[in-house]
């Protein structure tokens, strides 16, 4: 493609065309693409994907957006909507500068560059919704027998579904947002004033938030993306800065040194 666009939806279906990646005049940077109008507009209102292989002479599209489109000598063009919970996020546009046939592999890829935008803003989405529900929580977590509390059982599998979300988020401040409320959650149980803590890796703790909430090494590399060898060895990593030879010793040494909830 000469030219790669899109924007975000903003208001009732409108799309504001702010990403760009080949301009030459920047002509279309800022326009705002109405719901159901230009190739993008309609792409929204039909939610799914709408190639042309000459803009300015395309059928069954409004064409207020010519002179713009013209302006950046654009001629066959694909919109494809970003759809995340049945919702249109944004619309993705890949552009050449003739009036061809957009071949399939061409279309393939325009429409797998929007999955993955899917993708991200979804678990992004997931992400920022466990955080606001952390940021919500007011009531206090201690307990006289907190490892048989039913509300650190809940605090303890969004640890380790946080840690797992933190893996697919591409935004470095959400991730730095998601490793801040991890180690709020795992230093909620944790006793001031106790022995130092030794210290363990990002994966080390991913595997081990996993293995605490009772799965397999083979449930935990399904949701790390690892390997089982990988998983074990992790393990085997952590058991020995911990001095423990067992799971179960592991994990609860790691909840009493506040590296886990």
């Amino acid at each position: 493609m000469d030219l790669a666009f899109g924007g975000a939806v903003s208001g009732p279906g409108h799309v504001q065309l702010s990403e760009m990646v080949g301009v030459t005049t920047g002509a279309m940077r800022g326009v705002t693409v109405g719901f159901g109008q230009g190739l993008g507009g309609r792409a929204v209102a039909l939610r799914r994907p709408i190639a042309v292989n000459d803009y300015g002479s395309a059928k069954g599209i409004s064409h207020q957006y010519n002179h713009v489109v013209a302006a950046e000598g654009l001629r066959a063009m694909a919109a494809v909507p970003v759809v995340v919970n049945r919702s249109v996020r944004a619309v993705l546009y890949g552009a050449v500068r003739q009036a061809v046939p957009l071949g399939d592999r061409t279309l393939d890829a325009v429409r797998d560059a929007a999955r993955d935008l899917e993708q991200s803003l979804a678990v992004q989405d997931e992400v920022n919704r466990r955080l606001a529900d952390l940021d919500g929580e007011t009531a206090p977590l201690d307990c006289a027998d907190p490892a048989s509390s039913p509300r650190w059982e809940t605090v303890r599998e969004a640890y380790a579904e946080l840690r797992i979300l933190a893996q697919q988020v591409a935004d470095s401040d959400i991730r730095d947002r998601v490793s801040a409320a991890c180690e709020k959650l795992a230093e909620a149980g944790n006793h001031p004033g106790g022995p130092p803590v030794p210290a363990l890796s990002a994966r080390e703790l991913d595997v081990l938030s996993c293995v605490a909430l009772g799965w397999t090494n083979s449930d935990v590399a399904d949701q790390l993306g690892l390997r089982i060898e990988t998983v074990k060895s992790y393990l085997r990593s952590a058991m020995r800065r911990l001095g423990c030879h067992s799971r179960l010793d592991v994990v609860n040494t790691a909840r009493g040194l506040g590296l886990l909830p």
